[in-house]
């Protein structure tokens, strides 16, 4: 008697827009839970409470404007919380992170307030793309301190980015939620390729997150927001290769122009250096060469 087939739950990718929007964007304990595991948070300042903001139209950009997934939320009256998924890098992506951050702290205080009731705005980003390939770790964190003095800081914006291709399981008790959540964001496989590990499906949190984004559980205009999502992040890729390719090669051949240039003027130099050695006039050689009366004098 053959041995009967396992039913193996079958999971979608939580970084789409769908997904990731339904585990963090209508769930305030995980959302919650994310923020705790993955912001710089002292351990008497972990966030108890959270109410979701309403959604701010973010700059478009020329790419990546379709592949970034964003959550606003923040304590009652305290501190703001930005949360995004960036599927493709692009070089003023931190500039747009700063620049949503910033309106996200002036827009906290009417004309005329008092200052101090500004609370501090956190930013994660978590990126689907290495940008710092010089730096080994995973995790950026900016923020305003003295050149000097690391323990003086300006409590205004907190940004952190993740890079998570750079994530790698490697200690599980050390900071284990943001171990689980990174995991979370970064091992689902949605060919079904592979078993969702028994860490996530135990731990309350990332398991309740695995029932959110479970294929059976979408409905078929939220499988077709999935799917189209995936299309976009596929013509973004390909849209930003293609600029890439182009400016690669717009470079290259304005530096072999730049390089022609520079021999040419080398070769009328050496020509002016030899005409000169001639005893011939600067009038002449100016002449020959094409070269002015100054660069001529100034010759050796």
């Amino acid at each position: 008697m053959e041995a009967e087939a396992k039913d193996v739950a079958k999971y979608l990718d939580p970084k789409a827009d769908v997904t990731f929007k339904k585990v963090f964007g209508e769930h305030k304990n995980l959302v919650m839970s994310l923020l705790n595991a993955l912001l710089p948070l002292d351990e008497g300042k972990k966030i108890e409470s959270i109410e979701y903001m309403t959604p701010e139209m973010v700059p478009e950009t020329p790419l990546g404007k379709s592949t970034i997934v964003d959550v606003r939320c923040g304590e009652t009256g305290g501190r703001k919380f930005i949360v995004e998924m960036q599927m493709e890098w692009f070089p003023d992506f931190r500039q747009r992170v700063l620049l949503n951050s910033a309106k996200a702290y002036v827009r906290q205080l009417p004309k005329g307030d008092n200052y101090q009731m500004l609370q501090p705005v956190y930013s994660l980003s978590l990126v689907n793309h290495t940008f710092e390939p010089e730096l080994d770790g995973y995790y950026h964190y900016y923020h305003l301190v003295h050149d000097l003095r690391s323990d003086k800081v300006l409590d205004g914006l907190h940004l952190v980015f993740v890079e998570l291709p750079k994530f790698k399981a490697k200690n599980f008790t050390e900071k284990k939620m943001q171990v689980l959540w990174l995991r979370f964001l970064t091992e689902i496989d949605p060919d079904g390729a592979d078993e969702v590990s028994q860490d996530l499906l135990d731990n309350p949190q990332t398991g309740e997150a695995l029932e959110i984004v479970r294929e059976s559980g979408l409905n078929d205009a939220e499988r077709a927001a999935y799917d189209g999502f995936w299309d976009r992040v596929s013509i973004e890729a390909t849209k930003k290769a293609y600029m890439d390719r182009a400016f690669a090669e717009r470079d290259a051949a304005m530096a072999e122009r730049d390089a022609a240039v520079e021999m040419l003027r080398n070769d009328k130099l050496q020509t002016a250096r030899n005409l000169k050695a001639m005893n011939l006039t600067d009038a002449q050689i100016a002449a020959a060469t094409g070269l002015s009366a100054a660069e001529i004098g100034k010759l050796k």
